[in-house]
């Protein structure tokens, strides 16, 4: 049922009672829980998340709460959840289709672009969630705000299905101001091809982020920038490294734009 660990027998009688006997495809995301797989079951599929550690309970719960907040309009349901023996074990509704392409050109970009657009919309819910600087790690200004900010937009959270996009993973979700979402997006089409001034000129679409102060955009690129470059050091993992470069590249863009301002 894992990736790493067996879930106890308890809670395997639970899934089955919901959704019979049942075989298991592991995912490769998730990370926040012990146990994130495709559960494909006699009476439907759902994807489930099963955490015990008290990280992975508190984030998963948190999750839960978020994607029911938010609504299957954009997030996945919430199908059950259910508690055994410090596990927590939540089904989610199964999202079938491909991750987002965010590559120049994708008409998947529509797709992202309508699904932020209606975040952007969209209030904080009445939950307990992150800041701006916790989520960050560092502060800038014109961060507060009372948006609801998925703080996450990389393709693996992003499904295509036939319904339309579906963001998944809101255990990381913030109460901000909306055009950090964009911001926080831009490394992320960084990454999927686009130069650093083709992401600006993709976000800038959005009338928030236009009205946003280009002095606070270059302020937050660069703190961001050195963040990534301290966590690639610290521990030099492909992704970490990979928002290193998207994120410095931005950033010398960002200097670079300035630089040519002054002459």
């Amino acid at each position: 049922m894992s990736r790493a660990v067996t879930l106890p027998r308890p809670v395997t009688d639970a899934i089955v009672a919901r959704i019979g006997p049942f075989e298991v495809i592991p995912a490769s995301g998730g990370h926040h829980a012990e146990v994130a797989a495709r559960v494909i079951g006699r009476v439907r599929t759902v994807f489930v998340k099963a955490a015990c550690s008290d990280f992975g309970v508190r984030s998963l719960r948190f999750e839960a709460r978020v994607s029911r907040a938010v609504g299957a309009s954009l997030s996945p349901a919430v199908e059950w959840q259910c508690e055994w023996g410090g596990w927590l074990v939540v089904a989610f509704e199964c999202c079938d289709g491909p991750h987002a392409d965010l590559s120049p050109g994708s008409p998947d970009l529509d797709l992202l672009a309508s699904a932020v657009e209606r975040l952007g919309r969209m209030p904080a819910p009445d939950l307990s969630l992150f800041s701006p600087t916790a989520r960050l790690g560092f502060a800038t200004a014109d961060l507060e705000g009372a948006t609801l900010v998925h703080t996450d937009l990389n393709r693996a959270n992003l499904i295509v299905t036939a319904g339309g996009l579906r963001i998944v993973d809101w255990a990381m979700a913030a109460k901000a101001a909306p055009w950090l979402e964009l911001a926080l997006l831009v490394p992320w089409l960084i990454g999927s091809g686009h130069s650093p001034e083709q992401a600006e000129q993709w976000v800038a679409r959005f009338p928030v982020w236009r009205a946003t102060d280009a002095a606070v955009v270059a302020d937050f690129a660069s703190k961001n920038a050195a963040k990534w470059l301290r966590k690639a050091q610290e521990n030099p993992v492909g992704w970490a490294r990979d928002l290193a470069d998207w994120t410095g590249r931005w950033s010398a863009y960002q200097r670079g734009k300035a630089s040519a301002e002054r002459l």
